[in-house]
């Protein structure tokens, strides 16, 4: 179960560097960290990327996982999400990150 985790977590970047876009991953990662959606909610938002049930599984244990976390964690993810798509550079000086963080 944890390899089809992984799978699907790696899945995901490598979708949006085939060039679709990474506001897919955004809003895929922005849902799993939203602590007010649903586990049924969040499979039922992430349909179209369940292929079987093993991976609405471990979906759904990969949402409960952020649902146990405190919203200071939660948004340790989002700086660290913010951080990993502009890089090393001083992310904090720049206006639209700041607007991203609020």
């Amino acid at each position: 179960m944890k390899l089809v985790t992984v799978l699907m977590l790696v899945a995901l970047p490598l979708y949006c560097y085939a060039g679709s876009g990474c506001a897919v991953l955004e809003e895929v990662v922005e849902e799993t960290i939203d602590p007010s959606l649903s586990t049924t909610e969040y499979l039922a938002a992430i349909r179209e990327y369940v292929s079987d049930d093993a991976t609405a599984k471990a979906a759904v244990e990969l949402k409960q996982c952020f649902l146990n976390q405190s919203n200071e964690t939660l948004n340790n993810i989002r700086v660290m999400q913010v951080i990993s798509i502009f890089g090393s550079e001083d992310y904090r000086e720049r206006s639209e990150i700041n607007c991203l963080l609020l």
